[in-house]
């Protein structure tokens, strides 16, 4: 486990980052009455309902947000209590690739945020290397194909995996604010095993962000787009404004993805991809992962926490008030809002293959940085449900395994 001692004392915690985030992007503390006893706190299970149709389905998970939780708030990636990802729950649930997400901003960490990310990169080597039969650094896209190619928790593939493969981790930063400014600094993340790049979680010198001024990439941030090419850095448009999104349509020759992100069209914010930018991503071989976070997924509830939420953004834009005190605000105007039901998450995915085909479909649950979910998911251990679901609502087998796994793996290896 990495401990407390890695807190950096100069910044919010994580609790407090996992709340902005989540408010920021459209979500809300889970309501009070509606707290699960196995939410983020229950052993690695399997859910019931899933054993006899979906055992043998993996799972390539595109974003989570987990190792802010360790390091900054010292939670137990073995135990987990108050994580939504867990080294149990990821074996238990067949997730074969984990993307771990480094997320900073300059705003929280002035002037040493490239210090801040290589922290966090740190601790996800240092759990890579305390587990190594459970976790291992995915530094190619062989890496990550081969930890996929198990057919389930359960198959029996090559003695020196044990009889399982270690789940792949892929290393992200959430945000190009640890580059500084500096476009080459981005080969010296990549050495540290970075294999993707969300180029902008609110504005920054290359990338104009959905929640910020809206402007497109800068001369830099197109200089970016191509190192990223070159040295097999994935990029992400998650976050990134809708002009940033046309410009990286413009720039990259090869595909990109939209890490965490969901359908505008059928849940209308601005951190959604509309139909227009799904076909043109799909088109380029490009891969969307479903975000979990109910205010990306449900039109009902992003209208009920509207108010707020841009009372939280005007609070913190304006100075009015610090980061802690509009989260608490934003708070204590939203709770009580109900979780929307299971199916919205086959709604967003059926929407992404009639507009883009069933290669452009993955997960990307946006785990530990989301706080209200579709009823019936509280973390990792529970996405066996989805595959079960989207088996229900009538996807092949072929499709499922697509939207679970394989999209990302392939997309991984055409850029890397």
């Amino acid at each position: 486990m990495i401990t407390a001692a890695r807190h950096i004392d100069s910044t919010p915690s994580a609790r407090g980052l996992r709340s902005w985030k989540c408010h920021a992007e459209c979500c809300v503390i889970q309501q009070a009455g509606e707290s699960n006893p196995e939410s983020r706190s229950s052993p690695a299970r399997r859910p019931k309902a899933a054993e006899t149709d979906v055992d043998d389905v993996r799972f390539f998970d595109a974003h989570c947000d987990t190792i802010l939780q360790v390091v900054e708030e010292g939670r137990d990636f073995l135990t987990g209590p108050g994580l939504h990802v867990t080294l149990p729950d990821l074996r238990a649930a067949g997730v074969c690739a984990q993307v771990f997400a480094c997320f900073v901003l300059e705003a929280r960490s002035p002037g040493r945020a490239r210090e801040h990310a290589v922290e966090l990169i740190d601790a996800v080597h240092d759990l890579c290397a305390a587990h190594p039969s459970e976790l291992r650094l995915a530094q190619t896209s062989e890496d990550v194909a081969e930890a996929c190619a198990e057919r389930g928790p359960t198959a029996v593939i090559a003695d020196a995996c044990g009889g399982h493969c270690p789940t792949a981790v892929v290393l992200s930063l959430e945000g190009a604010d640890p580059l500084e400014s500096e476009v080459e600094a981005l080969r010296d993340f990549h050495a540290r095993g970075v294999r993707l790049l969300t180029l902008a979680w609110d504005d920054n010198a290359f990338c104009g962000a959905a929640f910020g001024s809206g402007g497109g990439l800068s001369r830099q941030g197109e200089e970016l787009v191509t190192l990223c090419e070159e040295l097999g850095v994935m990029v992400d448009v998650s976050h990134a404004s809708d002009a940033a999104f046309w410009d990286v349509c413009r720039v990259a020759t090869r595909p990109f993805v939209a890490s965490h992100s969901d359908c505008r069209s059928l849940c209308d914010v601005g951190r959604n991809l509309s139909d227009d930018m799904i076909r043109a991503l799909a088109e380029r071989g490009g891969v969307v992962g479903i975000n979990l976070a109910a205010g990306f997924l449900s039109q009902q509830f992003a209208d009920a926490e509207a108010g707020a939420r841009e009372a939280f953004w005007a609070a913190l834009r304006s100075g009015e008030k610090g980061l802690d005190e509009a989260h608490e605000a934003e708070a204590r105007a939203t709770r009580g809002l109900p979780r929307p039901p299971l199916n919205v998450i086959a709604a967003h995915v059926k929407h992404l293959i009639k507009v883009g085909g069933e290669d452009c479909v993955g997960l990307g649950g946006d785990l530990d940085g989301i706080e209200s979910m579709p009823a019936g998911i509280q973390g990792v251990a529970d996405y066996p449900r989805i595959a079960e679901l989207l088996l229900g609502s009538g996807l092949t087998e072929a499709q499922v395994e697509k939207v679970c796994c394989g999209n990302f793996s392939r997309v991984l290896s055409q850029t890397g």
